[in-house]
Order: structure tokens, then C-alpha cells, then sequence
């Protein structure tokens, strides 16, 4: 049977995240990709210029579409920018009983530009992440969910998720590509178990992507029959060799993309 992942999340016009990144990445990982496209965005590797709110009712009708007909394995939800938006995606998965959902808390864009107001952080929190096997935050998205300061050590982030945990997620991948040490640790917490996960930093500015690259990426595993642990492991190492690859690539004069096909190209 072929695996299929499906993406909801918002389109990046330059190509680096949202939408595009996560369908480049399922199709890099051997997986069949589908889309649900929650807002439209004019962007480049330099910033955010606008957003168009995909209504409601047409995000409902997309995820009708897609999931009446589609053997979905695995669900990734990224940008949600509106509380509307928000309650239309809870609403319209209730019918279709997924499980293998990784929620990525897109908040801020790699150039600094806010892509979730404010007002819709707390539906955020009361109605998709219970519906989530993993939520993955960078240490900023993981302060905005609990309206705390960002953690400065792995001793924090694990009291971070644990807070996460008790919102009703069944895991939660807290990142913490956003310090500043010689690694990039990442901390896979579930109830009764942390899984620390850790790769050298790379010095690159081509980061534009990651997190969609990453919770696309687990999404692509859970669609490939792998257990969360393995997945978020091969997650990690997709994401790291894609950023370590991203220099070979030239598109624009800003935050670059990482290179999603450095395995087939």
C-alpha cells in the first residue's frame, strides 16, 4: 500500500516552508503527499510581505476532500493563522479518527515576521494539541504556549514539554536549534520517558524551512509504519544532513532554504 502523508499548513511562495517544504520533504522520503492549504503567503527568503486567509469553510471542504477518499497515515499540521482557522481544522478532523498527528505551533517565520495572532495561541492549546501524538516547538514557540520566558537549558525544556504534556499531547519534541552551543539538542519527552537527540551545529544561514522540514519529516515516518522514536530519529538526521547541504544550493539573497533533495540531487 502506498503511504501518504497529508500537510495542512500555509503556502510559502518562495518555496522554502509551508506547503512546498513539506510536500518536497514526504516526496524525499519515499511518501505520496496531499495538502490542505490553510493560508496563502507573499514571501521570500528576506521575509513575510502579506497573508491571505484561506475561509474556514474552504479549509473544512479540502480536508473533506482529501480525507473521504485518501488513505491518510500520517497528519501534519503547520501554520493556523486565526482562530477560525483553527476551530474549522479541529471540527473537520473529528470525523476521520487520526492518530499519527505531529502539530508544529508555527508562530514566528525564520525572518522574525509573526505568522499566529495572538488571540488564537489558547485554541491552539484547548483544541488540536490533545488531538496530537507529538507537538514540536522551537524554544520561542514552547515560551508563547505556556506565556513564559524561553528556556535556556535542557533542564527547562524538559520542564517545558512536561507542562506541553499536561495540555494533552501524547509527546512533545521541544528544539532547541534556536541556542546558541556547538550542538543542536532536541529532547523527545513523552510521560515516562525523555529521549535526548543531538547533532553539531552547522553554520549556515540557508535555515529557512526547518521546522516544517522537520515535523514533515516525522509525519513521513509515522506514514511509513515507523514507532514515534524512530521517526523523530529520522527526522533529526534528514534535517541535519539537509541543512549541512543547504550551501550547495543558491536561491535568494536571504535566509535560503535547506536542501530537501541533497540525497537525490
Amino acid at each position: 500500500m502506498t503511504a501518504i502523508a497529508v500537510t495542512i499548513a500555509g503556502s510559502d511562495s518562495s518555496g522554502g516552508a509551508g506547503i512546498q517544504a513539506d510536500l518536497k520533504t514526504f516526496s524525499a522520503l519515499g511518501v505520496y503527499g496531499a495538502s490542505v492549504i490553510t493560508a496563502l503567503t507573499a514571501q521570500n527568503t528576506k521575509g513575510v510581505t502579506g497573508i491571505h486567509d484561506v475561509p474556514p469553510e474552504f479549509v473544512t471542504a479540502q480536508i473533506d476532500a482529501v480525507f473521504s477518499d485518501l488513505n491518510v497515515g500520517a497528519v501534519k499540521i503547520g501554520m493556523l493563522s486565526n482562530a477560525a482557522i483553527i476551530a474549522a481544522v479541529d471540527s473537520a478532523l473529528e470525523g476521520y479518527h487520526q492518530t499519527n498527528i505531529v502539530l508544529d505551533p508555527v508562530m514566528v517565520a525564520t525572518s522574525g515576521d509573526r505568522l499566529l495572532t495572538p488571540a488564537a495561541i489558547d485554541q491552539l492549546r484547548r483544541l488540536l494539541i490533545p488531538k496530537s501524538l507529538v507537538v514540536t516547538p522551537n524554544l520561542p514557540e514552547a515560551a508563547a504556549l505556556l506565556d513564559t520566558a524561553i528556556a535556556e537549558d535542557e533542564a527547562v525544556m524538559r520542564h517545558q514539554a512536561h507542562r506541553i504534556l499536561k495540555l494533552g499531547a501524547k509527546a512533545v519534541l521541544i528544539k532547541g536549534g534556536h541556542d546558541d552551543g556547538p550542538e543542536s539538542i532536541d529532547l523527545l519527552v513523552e510521560p515516562n520517558t525523555t529521549t535526548r537527540l543531538s547533532a553539531e551545529r552547522i553554520a549556515t544561514r540557508n535555515t529557512h524551512g526547518t521546522g516544517c522540514t522537520l515535523s514533515a519529516a516525522i509525519a513521513a515516518g509515522l506514514a511509513n509504519g515507523m514507532n514515534l522514536t524512530d521517526a523523530v530519529r529520522g527526522a533529526k538526521s534528514y534535517v541535519t544532513a539537509a541543512i549541512a547541504a543547504a550551501d550547495r544550493l543558491s536561491i535568494g539573497s536571504g535566509h535560503g532554504p535547506v536542501h530537501h533533495f541533497h540525497r537525490q540531487w
